[in-house]
């Protein structure tokens, strides 16, 4: 204890007698209270009392001794040795004590030396110094079990005075040396009753724990909080995997076990009593802002029936301060009361009075999405005017799950309200953006809203793409554009006037990825075959992969194989006479058959056009289609890709070849004639 009142009283009156009694009592009653001790002898040394203070050290001293107390004497001689001691007896006089307290192991001599206690007796700072270096040491011990981040638990086998390093092993790396200098920094040591130590030594005994007391014994091996991750990594090999979950809900529910944060980092402790751990749920809750202090009822309300009446006092307290401002907040309130232990009763602020109010207020100010469905279906249920309702709130709402309930409910009771919603956000999507991109991901699965108005939706999504409105949006959006998104849907319900307008809205979309970009264009251009541009090369069609394929060929000619080459050609010149220089010739030759190789591959790449099958039509034969033949009781199916792709034998054929030209474009049950037979097509689908 620190110097009490009763003390300083003595001290200013001079009554050292008295003082002298004090310091008896105390000394029989809690010799190891060195605060106390150290503090009256300085307080006696600074009035000029020395000898005093020397005397009554020595009692001290005396009976820490007796004790055997040698941990304590320690201490003392560190804080106040120059009050009980002679400078030069200091140091003679704390080895002795080292020798007491730690002589019996194996390692004290040697690690005595190696922190060089027994130089420069004279120079008591730097003596702490080593008496510090050599305890740090000392905890690390043979036979001292450590904790290592990366590499678990393990133990310490040799320490290597002369190497100045420790031995350790762990259980997948054995005889790891750790130096002294770097031994504090890695190594944790562990006290017997530590969860580690305990997983090696005796696990049988922790597997038998209850899922609660496991837990505590983890918990109170650390000097701080930990998260449900950690404290699973702490028991692994403990609680298997496919019982994590049933061990955590039952180990975390008891009454000492006190939660802090949210979400991730949530970190867990064991509190010392019930008492305390109520205490510190109280004090967050009190911390918390008005949604945290629902999460803390939902969480923590079920542990203490009093607590949670408390808790759910100041929720009302909240709720109604905060129903004219913020019904949405004092809606969330009710029902947060309601699932955790009965709804308030005698209120003007229930859900019923809050919708029949102010609902688009209510709406707005609900945070959690499912309450704010149910919002929605508690206003249709109860109000004759919620098709406006349903409308304002669709322009509000920013979760597109909560706009599919909307539209549902309109689309069910109100049909004439969605359509004439659909067409406002055709005509004005950036008035509503979220609504807007409910509306273009709906239209990649609603047959109907992709027939409704495609090209328009196909422009607008384009257009959105680089809107500022649609920021927050812009990735789902750009999602849209992938194979099998909404974009490439579209295109099979355009018209052949409608496909220049739609490359031109594709080749003003600044915002596409030049992949997607020339998918859609290659997707347009297979689809309707007026817009295919007959100047220049004509296209040469392949798959992705075909194409990576060749660029990845380029590129190992272009980087690796010409520069290797040219120094070949230097390496051969430098031999001599040219003309009857094989090496340099066959370099030459080499050279040559490289950069017609390449100048091939560009010309074929700058042609390259992916075939993409997303949304490709199935009514008549395309580039990309896999073509299902009957004829003369037989079966064939022939796939029609790029030259780069033909494989014949595996009735894969180039769309350039004969028998792809007198299939392409026709459709299902059509006839063709090859090789002398005569096949119907019977089904035509794409080819992957």
């Amino acid at each position: 204890m620190a110097i009490s009142r009763t003390t300083q009283n003595h001290l200013a009156k001079g009554d050292f007698s008295a003082l002298e009694g004090e310091w008896l009592a105390n000394l029989e009653q809690e010799p190891l209270d060195l605060d106390y001790f150290v503090g009256v002898a300085r307080a006696l040394s600074g009035n000029s009392e020395d000898a005093r203070a020397r005397n009554l050290l020595e009692l001290l001293d005396e009976q820490l001794r007796e004790k055997g107390a040698w941990a304590a004497r320690l201490k003392l001689l560190q804080r106040a040795g120059h009050l009980l001691l002679p400078p030069d007896k200091i140091h003679p006089t704390l080895v002795a004590t080292l020798g007491k307290l730690h002589g019996n192991r194996a390692t004290y001599k040697g690690l005595f030396e190696a922190v060089g206690l027994h130089r420069a007796p004279q120079d008591l700072p730097k003596t702490w110094e080593k008496v510090d270096r050599l305890e740090t040491l000392l905890s690390f011990d043979v036979g001292t079990v450590v904790a290592m981040e990366g590499k678990g638990v393990g133990r310490v086998v040799d320490a290597n005075l002369g190497l100045e390093s420790f031995k350790v092993d762990f259980e997948r790396n054995k005889g790891l040396m750790v130096g002294f200098k770097a031994a504090p920094k890695l190594l944790q040591p562990l006290k017997p009753d530590h969860v580690l130590r305990r997983k090696i030594e005796a696990p049988e005994g922790l597997r038998a724990l209850a899922p609660p007391d496991l837990l505590r014994a983890v918990l109170q091996s650390y000097d701080k909080p930990l998260t449900a991750g950690e404290i699973r990594d702490v028991l692994h090999g403990l609680v298997t995997e496919a019982g994590w979950t049933s061990w955590w809900n039952a180990a975390r529910k008891h009454q000492q076990v006190v939660s802090s944060g949210g979400g991730a980092r949530q970190t867990y402790r064991w509190a010392d009593t019930d008492a305390d751990a109520l205490d510190s749920v109280w004090k967050a809750f009190q911390k918390a802002d008005p949604r945290g202090k629902m999460d803390r009822l939902r969480k923590e309300g079920p542990r203490d029936r009093a607590l949670r009446d408390r808790m759910a006092d100041e929720l009302v307290r909240v709720a109604e301060a905060a129903a004219d401002n913020d019904p949405g907040l004092a809606f969330e309130i009710w029902f947060a009361l309601e699932r955790t232990g009965g709804a308030p009763e005698d209120v003007d602020w229930t859900p019923d009075d809050l919708l029949a109010h102010q609902p688009l207020r209510v709406f707005t100010g609900i945070d959690d999405r499912l309450l704010r469905e149910r919002a929605y279906v508690m206003t249709r249920e109860r109000r004759d005017d919620w098709p406006n309702l349903f409308r304002e709130a669709i322009a509000r709402e920013p979760d597109p799950r909560a706009i599919e309930v909307l539209a549902d409910g309109l689309a069910q009771g109100a049909p004439k309200e969605l359509e004439r919603l659909l067409d406002n956000l055709l005509a004005q999507p950036h008035r509503m953006p979220a609504a807007f991109v409910w509306l273009a991901e709906r239209a990649a699965v609603d047959e109907a809203i992709r027939a409704r108005n495609p090209l328009r939706l196909l422009q607008q999504i384009l257009t959105a793409l680089s809107r500022d409105e649609f920021a927050t949006n812009r990735l789902r959006l750009l999602a849209l554009a992938e194979s099998g998104g909404t974009v490439p849907r579209l295109l099979a319900h355009l018209t052949e006037d409608q496909a220049q307008q739609a490359e031109e809205a594709v080749q003003r979309a600044a915002a596409l990825e030049p992949f997607q970009r020339d998918q859609l264009i290659n997707a347009i251009h297979l689809r309707f075959r007026l817009q295919r541009k007959e100047t220049g090369p004509a296209a040469l069609y392949a798959l992705h992969e075909s194409i990576d394929a060749k660029r990845k060929e380029l590129q190992q000619i272009l980087s690796v194989d010409i520069p290797a080459n040219r120094k070949a050609i230097e390496e051969a010149r430098a031999l001599g006479d040219l003309r009857e220089n094989f090496e340099y010739k066959s370099a030459r030759q080499r050279h040559e058959y490289l950069n017609a190789r390449a100048a091939a591959l560009n010309g074929e790449l700058n042609r390259a056009r992916p075939i993409d099958t997303a949304g490709m039509e199935t009514s008549e034969v395309r580039i990309g289609s896999r073509v299902h033949l009957t004829g003369g009781g037989q079966t064939r199916a022939i796939t029609i890709l790029g030259p780069w792709e033909s494989q014949p034998e595996e009735d894969i054929i180039s769309y350039e070849s004969d028998l792809a030209k007198e299939i392409l474009g026709k459709a299902v049950g059509s006839t063709l004639t090859t090789a002398g037979e005569t096949w119907t097509i019977q089904r035509i689908e794409p080819h992957r």
